[in-house]
């Protein structure tokens, strides 16, 4: 894909998810994205290692006797010390616990955008919906986000991450069907009806669950089952591999959780609204990639027997880029 004009002040969409953050700015001919992994580790701080570091052009911070390494090389040093890496988020959610999670997103933040480029630029942000049955209060979440792109010049404003979804997927119906992001910390869901957010929520079992649990049965570390996830993984098959076996049956739970959310959020044909027609439903997010997820997401789906007509169910152009195209088509629709 042609790349953006980085000296123009475009419109900037970003995917701020717990594991990974993705951003989206206008290209030639579509979409330039870019993506770094939302992780750290920490390091002893040495000048000797922060000169190589630096020389290597491996993104750092140094805070006090530590050197935090973050973004996409935190894995590679994670997986080199035999450890896990940090999260500044957790559950979809700024991690309260974790006293680096400001500082690391920003600068995560940062290298995927920069400063904003002149007073005004726009940056769409993701943020997702409360857990279904649950009084999560995203304010802190929303207004801590905001205030870091502000503090680095952008006019920020969030949009609803499974809206995001139909936003980036759903023009061809006019933005109604259902969007759902099943990434790192949640799974969002929306109902979208002519680009109204109808129902959102979010579910709490997602691609960290899978991997937590996984991690806990296999004795592995949960570093190394995100990386066994890419290593040939598929839902539609016999997995011979012990840690292959064990995903598989925490996925088949993840899904089924799923599907017993959307029923509970769409099974009265009273709470429905009336759409007079079948909608699409679109799956995104970097915990749908394994071959066959599709395929065992729609049979469960069929045999939970939904009220709401669906049309069809497909995976995204690209999952990992959904959210982040949507926020930007969002702020594109605002010049």
């Amino acid at each position: 894909m042609p790349k953006a004009e980085h000296n123009i002040a475009h419109p900037v969409g970003l995917d701020i998810g717990t594991s990974r953050i993705v951003s989206a700015v206008p290209a030639e001919s579509g979409y330039e994205y870019r993506s770094q992994l939302n992780s750290f580790v920490t390091l002893p701080n040495s000048k000797m290692r922060e000169a190589v570091l630096r020389r290597e052009n491996i993104p750092h911070t140094i805070v006090g006797p530590d050197i935090l390494v973050h973004g996409n090389e935190s894995e590679r040093f994670a997986d080199l010390l035999q450890i896990d890496t940090r999260r500044p988020m957790s559950r979809g959610f700024i991690n309260p616990s974790e006293t680096e999670s400001l500082n690391v997103m920003r600068q995560i933040i940062l290298s995927l955008i920069g400063h904003a480029k002149q007073p005004g630029q726009r940056a769409y942000f993701s943020v997702p919906a409360a857990p279904i049955g649950a009084t999560e209060n995203l304010t802190y979440h929303e207004a801590t986000l905001n205030q870091i792109l502000s503090d680095i010049g952008y006019t920020a404003k969030s949009v609803n991450e499974g809206l995001a979804v139909v936003y980036g997927e759903l023009e061809s119906s006019n933005y109604t069907g259902i969007g759902i992001s099943i990434g790192g910390g949640l799974c969002n869901v929306c109902l979208s009806y002519l680009a109204v957010p109808v129902t959102t929520f979010s579910v709490t079992k997602a691609g960290d669950f899978v991997d937590a649990s996984t991690a806990s049965v296999t004795g592995e570390l949960a570093n190394r089952i995100r990386l066994a996830k890419e290593d040939g993984f598929a839902l539609n098959g016999a997995n011979t591999d012990k840690i292959h076996q064990v995903l598989a049956v925490y996925y088949d739970d993840l899904i089924q959780s799923l599907v017993a959310s959307l029923k509970q959020a769409f099974g009265d044909p009273r709470s429905l609204p009336k759409l007079g027609r079948a909608v699409p439903l679109v799956l995104s997010g970097g915990s749908v990639m394994p071959r066959g997820f599709r395929e065992k997401f729609e049979v469960a789906l069929k045999a939970a027997e939904l009220p709401l007509p669906i049309s069809e169910i497909r995976l995204a152009d690209n999952p990992l880029h959904t959210t982040a195209k949507g926020a930007l088509i969002a702020a594109l629709s605002e010049m």
